[in-house]
């Protein structure tokens, strides 16, 4: 495309765009371009503006300087229903469908009032019929959304965009829970609309797909803009460079050396919760000085695992064994007893208290006993001086130990969380999604501190959805589906599309 080209066909510009909260500069000035039929990938930094930017687009935000304008229209500020009216849809990482609905109602619901939902429903049905074929997104209108995998919830989401007739869509971690078969056809997808005038603005920690999709690169660093370059001119080892304006090397783990075991668990099974599957009849071991890989499409069993371990559920079936755990009920405090260290799924819900400070989070399991309390009472210098020794050793950034937890960054916030964990001395890590949604240099950084746990002795369970964590950092890797687990595969021993057949459950028919 020309630049002549490119200025008559732009569809999205945002010009000068600042964005202040009290002290904080989030956006700087910050402008950006999109043409008709261009995929621009948005990379940063967790903190370096990008979920601030696109919150100001769709209105949530108002800027205190710049404007946006779409298809050469400026769009008022503060009214989250203009962008939409405009023709931009946005598709988030957590899927905003009501599982008991049906596709088409889950499409149809927020486009008409809801007596009005049963009108028309012939016509509407027809449309998305063919919207689904002329964008590949195969999907049944009748079906009930609770009863699709993962990628068809993810068509659906692509559809109710599509059905309100949005020209530019906003991709949001597109891939954080595919498999990589239908993360690719997820990219078919995407080059078919793009092929037919769509504009994507696509944002992802995953620079391999930004490499593979996108057009044009736009990288955000402390809020603002430092670098727009052609995806045909680059490479991710510049990308990485740009987003933390430095060179940024990834963690080769050592040859592991095994120890003994530290947990077993033996023919266990748990009770499922809801929609999500117990485990059936598990088998596993953790070993010291071992990094365990668990790869699994979200909703198959992971949470279960992570519950039992966490002692939040008890084995329904078979036996979990800890050799030199004290006999009694299985509960979260035996599980800290038995040292069991817990990086949760989900930071924001399990994993920190909002508004407590820092100090607080930082004591959070270990409240109970000394040095950080005596007789009952709480020792707050002591646990001050815990939260500043992890904010310093673990590169926290943030005001100070007495900040509250939920103005940090996500890296920051996981940072800490680690930090809590690992300064325990834990003889198993379950790390549970430990990177998700954190950018290169947060990862990397994660990355190093669970190798040199390991490397330390201790057991690690990792459960991630992200294959290129688990082939990278895992010494033998597992599956799960549906609630069951895969034979042990030693590092090196499968390829992503191999173990994406075990994701989708293939191997576990092939091997009945």
């Amino acid at each position: 495309m020309t630049a002549e080209t490119a200025a008559q066909d732009i569809v999205l510009r945002l010009s000068g765009i600042t964005k202040r909260f009290g002290a904080l500069i989030a956006n700087d000035a910050i402008s950006l371009a999109v043409a008709r039929g261009e995929v621009v990938a948005l990379l940063g930094e967790n903190g370096a503006g990008k979920t601030t930017l696109m919150n100001i687009l769709f209105g949530h935000y108002t800027a205190d300087e710049g404007s946006v304008e779409v298809f050469g229209s400026t769009l008022s500020p503060g009214l989250p229903g203009a962008a939409l009216r405009a023709g931009v849809g946005m598709v988030h990482q957590h899927f905003t469908l009501a599982d008991n609905m049906s596709v088409l109602d889950n499409i149809l619901l927020g486009t008409e009032p809801l007596w009005r939902l049963g009108l028309g429903r012939g016509a509407a049905r027809r449309r998305v019929v063919q919207l689904s074929r002329d964008f590949g997104l195969v999907v049944n209108p009748d079906a009930r959304v609770g009863s699709l995998s993962v990628g068809e919830r993810q068509r659906v989401e692509i559809l109710k965009a599509l059905y309100r007739d949005a020209r530019i869509l906003i991709l949001d971690e597109p891939t954080a829970v595919l498999t990589p078969q239908e993360a690719e056809a997820l990219f078919d997808t995407l080059r078919r609309m793009v092929a037919q005038g769509l504009s994507v603005i696509f944002i992802s920690h995953k620079l391999h797909e930004v490499m593979a999709i996108s057009h044009r690169v736009a990288v955000l660093r402390h809020g603002r803009m430092v670098g727009e370059v052609a995806t045909r001119d680059t490479d991710r080892h510049r990308l990485a460079e740009m987003m933390v304006g430095s060179e940024i090397t990834p963690p080769t783990p050592a040859q592991a050396r095994p120890g003994a075991v530290l947990l077993s668990l033996d023919g266990v099974s748990t009770a499922p919760v809801g929609t999500s599957p117990g485990l059936k009849s598990v088998d596993l071991a953790l070993k010291a000085g071992q990094i365990l890989g668990l790869a699994g499409v979200s909703g198959n069993g992971q949470g279960a695992l992570a519950d039992l371990l966490s002692g939040l559920v008890a084995p329904s079936a078979g036996r979990m064994t800890l050799p030199g755990s004290s006999p009694g009920p299985w509960t979260p405090r035996a599980a800290l007893a038995a040292r069991i260290g817990r990086i949760p799924e989900d930071r924001h819900r399990t994993g920190t208290i909002a508004d407590f400070t820092l100090t607080e989070n930082a004591v959070l399991e270990t409240y109970a006993t000394a040095p950080v309390s005596r007789a009952g009472w709480m020792n707050w210098p002591e646990a001050r001086r815990q939260a500043e020794a992890l904010i310093r050793t673990y590169d926290v950034r943030c005001p100070g130990p007495d900040t509250r937890i939920r103005l940090l960054s996500g890296g920051n916030m996981q940072k800490l969380i680690l930090g809590r964990v690992l300064e325990s001395r834990p003889a198993i890590v379950l790390a549970n999604q430990p990177v998700r949604g954190l950018d290169i240099g947060a990862v990397t950084y994660v990355q190093e501190r669970l190798i040199a746990a390991r490397d330390a002795g201790a057991a690690v369970l990792l459960i991630s959805e992200d294959l290129d964590e688990i082939l990278a950092l895992s010494d033998v890797i597992r599956v799960i589906s549906d609630g069951r687990l895969s034979p042990e595969f030693p590092r090196g021993t499968k390829t992503p599309s191999e173990l994406g057949q075990w994701m989708a459950g293939q191997g576990f028919a092939d091997a009945a």
